[in-house]
C-alpha cells in the first residue's frame, strides 16, 4: 500500500549499517523537519553522531526537504556536509527523482527517510524506493503538519498491526 512505509522507526538514529545491508540500501534521501532537526532548528549530538556512522560505513547521503526556508536547510546541509535540495513539492516525484540521478542509484538501493506519510512515504513508494517513517523529533509542530497527525497516526496504528499479525505468523 502506497500510504504504508517499509519500516517504521523510533527516530533516525535507529537506522543501522546491517538494517541497510539486509535491505540493500547504498544511499539515504533524508528529510529535515522534525526528521533531522527539531522546530527550534536544533540538531542533536545523536544526528551527528548517526551521520558520521553513516558515511564511514559508505552510505550516501542527500537532503530532499520541502522548505522554502534555503538558509534553514543550508545550515543543516553545512553542518552535517550533507547536499540538499529544497522546494522539493514532496509527494511528487521530481525531487526524488532528482536526487536519485545525483546519487547514482537504482531506486530499489535507496530509502527515503522522514517523518511524514504525507509527503516522505507516499513520494518514496512512487519512486518505488526503499521508505522509513521515522517518529517526529518533537510534538511541537508547524501548523500545516500538525492537521495531518492524527490521520497519519491512524495509518501508523494499522501499520503496526499489520506488522505484528505477520510476525505472529512466522
Amino acid at each position: 500500500m502506497i500510504l504504508y512505509p517499509n519500516m517504521l522507526l523510533p527516530s533516525v538514529s535507529e537506522i543501522t549499517e546491517q538494517v541497510l545491508k539486509e535491505n540493500k540500501i547504498k544511499a539515504l534521501i533524508l528529510d529535515v523537519d522534525n526528521t533531522l532537526i527539531n522546530i527550534e532548528q536544533k540538531l542533536s549530538e545523536d544526528v551527528k553522531k548517526w551521520v558520521k556512522k553513516m558515511k564511514e560505513c559508505g552510505i550516501k547521503l542527500y537532503i530532499l526537504s520541502n522548505t522554502n526556508d534555503k538558509e534553514k536547510v543550508g545550515k543543516v546541509s553545512t553542518a552535517l556536509d550533507i547536499p540538499y535540495v529544497n522546494l522539493a513539492k514532496k509527494p511528487c516525484k521530481g525531487g526524488f527523482i532528482k536526487v536519485q540521478n545525483l546519487l547514482q542509484e537504482k531506486p530499489e538501493n535507496i530509502a527515503a527517510v522522514g517523518d511524514q506519510i504525507f509527503t516522505d512515504v507516499i513520494g518514496g513508494n512512487r519512486c518505488n524506493m526503499f521508505t522509513i517513517l521515522v517518529e517526529p523529533i518533537q510534538k511541537k509542530e508547524y501548523w500545516y503538519t500538525a492537521w495531518k497527525r492524527p490521520i497519519e497516526n491512524f495509518i501508523k496504528n494499522r501499520f503496526k498491526k499489520k506488522q505484528q499479525k505477520v510476525a505472529s505468523q512466522q
